[in-house]
């Protein structure tokens, strides 16, 4: 493989090869500590009667989506050991909501730190995880189920701002937001309100 200059932090580079194109963990100690918030979703594409059941929490194995959540908050914590080259961060919160539709239900994921690098990882990794564990929860019904869309929705803090994929700087999901739509499924820690 070609040379990579590791110590460059140009727009574009490829800050985690080392010259000899080896990986190597990035050195993130000059860098700013800031408050930082990113939001994923990931989308489960499943019939109407199956999300009908989802959004009981009646399925055979129980309350699918409360079980996806609390995945989801687990998958973000544990990030760093999933990814091999993600730094470690002392994640302030999780949040991980769920948006039922006819046909499909879509996961949202925010994670928010203090620290010296962002968080789309882990909020990319809750997402991911809440809708694997919501198709391990619905495929006695449907087996072909299908896992879709996971992508970073916002992001926040750090050297290079705000960003979102509707590009309007600074806009940033919240939990409040992803459960105010039609079929929101309430999150219990906020005393049942949807």
């Amino acid at each position: 493989m070609g040379a990579v200059n590791q110590t460059s932090h140009e727009s574009g580079s490829l800050t985690h090869l080392r010259h000899d194109g080896t990986a190597q963990m990035v050195d993130v100690s000059d860098k700013a500590v800031t408050t930082r918030e990113a939001t994923a979703a990931a989308t489960v594409r499943s019939r109407p009667e199956v999300l009908a059941l989802l959004g009981a929490g009646e399925l055979p194995k129980g309350d699918a989506l409360a079980v996806a959540r609390v995945a989801g908050i687990m998958a973000a914590k544990k990030t760093p050991e999933l990814i091999p080259l993600c730094h470690p961060l002392p994640i302030s919160k999780v949040t991980v909501d769920f948006e039922l539709g006819r046909d499909a239900v879509q996961i949202l994921a925010t994670v928010k730190t203090r620290g010296v690098t962002g968080v789309e990882m882990e909020a990319l990794t809750a997402a991911s995880v809440a809708a694997l564990s919501v198709y391990d929860m619905i495929k006695a019904v449907d087996k072909h189920a299908v896992l879709t869309d996971i992508h970073v929705l916002a992001k926040s803090g750090g050297k290079s701002g705000s960003w979102s994929l509707g590009g309007q700087p600074g806009v940033t999901g919240t939990s409040d937001a992803a459960t105010s739509g039609a079929g929101a499924v309430a999150d219990p820690s906020a005393g049942g309100q949807a």
